[in-house]
């Protein structure tokens, strides 16, 4: 297992939208543990395979609390299948926008129909900060930021200062 370097917006690789996983094979199962040593490193609660610059269908996610067992879970080709009318406004942030946080809000509760490394297919309901986590993580996968459900103008500040700060690094 490695920890991999993250992908940083305004990279272009965020909004590619990631290739099914296919045949799970030794190189799924590294990227997989690579991404669950990089998110608890990093530290966050989910990664998606495009924020280590690996465009396939693949999440991490951990929503435990710092003393608590960690939970990890692994998630291949991941879908929505479904969720609820109820919304609920969570603070989100994300590895690949550090340091920004803004209130989202999304579907309280959702189903997601995914694979597992044994490739088992599992159908799982989820509400609160799992949820959350499922939807921002999938909609990496489709090449969508949580920073696209916000406002225009709240967006583009942050595209405008992640430009200027990336400008400032390859000086």
């Amino acid at each position: 297992m490695s920890i991999r370097p993250l992908v940083i917006l305004p990279d272009a690789r965020l909004r590619e939208i990631s290739a099914p996983v296919g045949t799970i094979t030794g190189d799924v199962r590294k990227l997989a543990a690579d991404m669950l040593e990089t998110m608890y490193d990093a530290p966050g609660v989910g990664l998606a395979g495009i924020q280590i610059g690996e465009p396939v269908r693949i999440v991490t996610i951990d929503t435990s609390k710092e003393k608590e067992e960690r939970r990890p879970l692994v998630l291949l080709d991941p879908e929505i299948v479904w969720s609820s009318e109820e919304t609920r406004p969570y603070e989100e942030g994300c590895l690949s926008i550090p340091d920004y946080y803004a209130e989202v809000v999304r579907p309280d509760r959702v189903r997601v129909r995914f694979r597992t490394l044994d490739g088992e297919t599992v159908e799982q309901e989820a509400d609160g900060l799992l949820a959350t986590c499922l939807q921002h993580e999938i909609d990496h996968l489709n090449g969508v930021l949580f920073i696209d459900h916000l406002s225009k103008l709240k967006r583009d500040r942050v595209m405008k200062k992640f430009a200027k700060a990336a400008k400032r690094e390859a000086a």
